[in-house]
């Protein structure tokens, strides 16, 4: 990996290749068959466990870099490879080469009274720039999104994964050159610069066709700011459990402490519970001491406080905080219409649940709180491409436009009309 290893090279004329071949893929890619895009994710999963040793090296590398740099222990969670989540990684590039390709899809068709026939016919995005950091796996699921949408991709992983990244990425590479497809369809940087990343977001010469960041607030806020290109992503996860008065007690408890101790890294992970009033009594202190017996600091306000005296105070900060650590932030409320406020107030639109027995409260809940993944009675850990059926996802995007939610292979397409006619011609 010398030309990996190389960060003195000039990094505007080394993106600029980048984004030439990338570019050069992508009109390859648009046109591939589906069989040689998933013969190609195949082969990658099968490279992925013939070379798990390999791939645990280079990520004790990262794990000693990642320590030295004083990764705090969400990140390094993030960061961590064992054998199980490589397996983890081939199995979700074979889910996504067993998904359905979008290409070509024919979303709409009619006939106009002149006689012309229209469809509307999903296509790629062309190429798309995935930054991220920690987490090497993105590099095999972005990589793999990208490729069954026919995109070329071009991704850019943190420092800390950068040896984990490119062993996951040499996979990718030997399974497009046994599918007989072209190598640079699946790109990752080849340095650490970061003058890269300002390339990429100035869209390398027009040949970047969208950005997808996946990283903390740092990173997202930078994209956002920058970016001549436009951006799928979400800035913040600030994630809500509200429990209302028609909650069943175990479901409450057991919803809450999954959804923020399952995985205190991730996007979906809660990080307040609102308690209705009317349950106070009866479900406050057992999802407190639940939390806490898992190991998890609780922030509350007054009524909290008052009947928990582990809980610490809460300030108004707390309420606008994405901890992704085992902290979080609880409240009682009178009522959904007050949850959905304190929502709409301090949340980030990203995933917000309800647990209550009340199917009318449930779709006032479901209908009002304007997030891009509402659940009922399902820990917001679910919050996640994979457990929608989606094989993966490329991130979440918690915008208006074109992608919303998990970022799976239809949200990476456009679409184009075919019209056809016998001759006509326009009045």
């Amino acid at each position: 990996m010398s030309m990996a290893e190389d960060q003195s090279a000039d990094v505007a004329g080394l993106m600029e290749e980048v984004g030439r071949k990338a570019r050069a893929s992508a009109e390859l890619l648009a046109l591939a068959p589906s069989k040689a895009k998933d013969a190609a994710l195949l082969a990658a999963a099968m490279t992925l466990r013939a070379n798990v040793d390999d791939i645990l090296d280079a990520n004790a590398r990262d794990m000693a870099f990642g320590r030295e740099k004083g990764l705090t222990a969400a990140m390094l969670d993030r960061l961590a490879l064992d054998e199980e989540r490589i397996e983890g990684i081939a199995k979700g590039l074979e889910a996504v080469a067993a998904l359905k390709d979008p290409v070509g899809d024919i979303m709409a068709d009619w006939e106009r009274p002149n006689g012309l026939r229209i469809e509307r016919v999903r296509v790629p995005l062309g190429v798309i720039g995935v930054i991220y950091e920690s987490r090497p796996n993105v590099t095999a699921d972005a990589g793999a999104l990208c490729l069954k949408a026919g995109n070329a991709a071009i991704l850019r992983g943190g420092s800390e994964s950068f040896h984990s990244s490119h062993a996951i990425h040499d996979c990718l590479v030997e399974g497009l050159s046994a599918a007989g497809l072209p190598e640079a369809a699946i790109q990752l940087v080849p340095t650490r610069d970061r003058a890269a990343v300002g390339e990429m977001l100035r869209g390398l010469g027009g040949r970047l066709d969208v950005i997808v960041p996946r990283g903390g607030r740092g990173l997202i806020e930078r994209v956002q700011t920058e970016a001549r290109v436009p951006v799928f992503a979400h800035l913040d996860g600030v994630c809500h459990v509200y429990v209302d008065g028609a909650a069943d007690l175990d479901m409450a408890r057991d919803i809450v402490v999954n959804a923020k101790m399952r995985r205190t890294g991730i996007c979906g992970s809660a990080e307040t519970v609102l308690v209705d009033r009317a349950c106070a009594g009866t479900h406050l202190r057992p999802i407190i001491e639940a939390l806490l017996e898992k190991g998890c600091e609780v922030r509350g306000d007054d009524t909290v406080r008052a009947e928990v005296s582990a809980a610490k105070q809460a300030s108004e900060d707390d309420w606008y905080t994405e901890y992704l650590d085992a902290i979080i932030a609880i409240k009682v409320v009178n009522g959904v219409s007050e949850a959905i406020e304190h929502i709409g107030k301090y949340g980030s639109h990203h995933t917000d649940a309800i647990v209550t027995s009340d199917e009318k409260t449930a779709e006032k809940f479901l209908n009002e709180v304007d997030s891009a993944i509402v659940l009922h009675n399902a820990s917001t850990q679910f919050a996640d491409g994979g457990e929608f059926g989606m094989g993966a996802e490329i991130g979440i995007a918690t915008g208006r436009f074109h992608a919303r939610g998990p970022v799976g292979v239809e949200q990476l397409t456009s679409f184009k009309y075919v019209v056809r006619g016998k001759g006509q011609t326009r009045p």
